[in-house]
């Protein structure tokens, strides 16, 4: 029998597809043997000595302790794509939330409650403050182009948006998927500066954290919007506070709000809903128990962020492991 902790709520729709005369999974459990988690934070836990594996039910595992596990042995999984869907989501629609004013619009109009008959004529009046501008025929700067980021691309494509794509790491598979119309980006500080609309769809490490700072914001096309959801270090606050009064970005709109952040005209904080649908915390709850499965029983690992891809048919009753 094969004990799986969870410590966070998983959808039951993944865990259903761990057989129950193999499988035993609680939040509370003695010696497990794998864990499986969302956003809980392991770094602040002993992680117990029987654990041969962890599955992240998402894409980031920054709140996995990777280097520990790794050196202990223990294989750290993802679910990558598994929440790609309602991610681009979010993105399109903040895209054009952005364009538009929607965020600025709304909360004016709701300051109108109080009144009365005089409302339309008020919207009327005011609602040339909230003036936007068409996605169509504008140009996208896609940063990352890994399963989120190509579908981005795909669907601004088909809004009739101008798509530069760049990342010097893209995947074969990434690029089998992406659009024929999505230009190949020369470099980073090209797509930043020939952009009118930005998206970061890149981890958050040593090498891209503040990625987007003042030299970069001076690239910049005046007006331009930028999308974060990826991860708030990516963007070095104290510069984008610059550009925004110097009016270099109109709108940054980030799934991450940050206090500094909050109250600022012209940033639309997302209380991190990226990944906040049932679809999303469905297929990467499935995903997710599948490889911890897979793993445990066979010794095959598929979607490890700490190793190697290893696959091999199972032929016999046995299989020796060495660790």
């Amino acid at each position: 029998m094969y004990k799986i902790q969870t410590l966070n709520k998983i959808s039951p729709v993944g865990l259903n597809l761990l057989p129950r005369e193999k499988f035993e999974t609680a939040s509370e459990i003695l010696n497990p043997n794998a864990i499986i988690l969302r956003s809980f934070n392991m770094h602040e836990i002993e992680i117990p000595e029987s654990v041969l594996a962890i599955a992240r039910a998402g894409a980031g595992t920054n709140n996995i302790p990777i280097p520990k596990c790794t050196e202990r042995g223990v294989v750290v999984f993802n679910t990558p794509g598994a929440n790609a869907n309602s991610v681009k989501e979010i993105v399109i629609a903040s895209i054009i939330i952005s364009a538009r004013n929607l965020s600025n619009a709304i909360t004016w109009t709701k300051s109108l409650a109080n009144a009365g008959d005089e409302t339309p004529k008020l919207v009327e009046k005011g609602k040339s403050l909230f003036a936007g501008t068409e996605v169509k025929g504008k140009r996208l700067g896609v940063i990352g182009l890994g399963a989120i980021g190509v579908m981005v691309a795909n669907d601004a494509v088909s809004l009739g948006m101008k798509v530069t794509g760049y990342d010097p790491f893209i995947t074969v598979e990434a690029a089998w998927g992406l659009s024929r119309d999505v230009k190949k980006g020369i470099s980073l500080d090209n797509v930043l500066a020939n952009s009118d609309f930005i998206t970061m769809h890149m981890p958050l490490n040593d090498d891209t954290k503040g990625i987007l700072n003042k030299n970069k914001f001076k690239l910049m096309k005046k007006g331009v919007r930028v999308l974060n959801f990826s991860r708030g270090g990516l963007v070095n606050n104290a510069d984008l506070k610059e550009a925004l009064a110097e009016g270099i970005v109109t709108y940054y709109v980030t799934d991450f709000p940050e206090e500094d952040l909050i109250k600022i005209d012209n940033v639309i904080c997302i209380p991190h809903l990226g990944a906040s649908t049932e679809e999303a915390e469905e297929n990467c709850a499935e995903m997710a128990a599948l490889q911890v499965m897979d793993f445990l029983e066979t010794g095959n690992i598929k979607n490890s962020v700490n190793f190697p891809d290893c696959r091999m048919e199972f032929n016999g009753k046995t299989r020796l492991a060495i660790k």
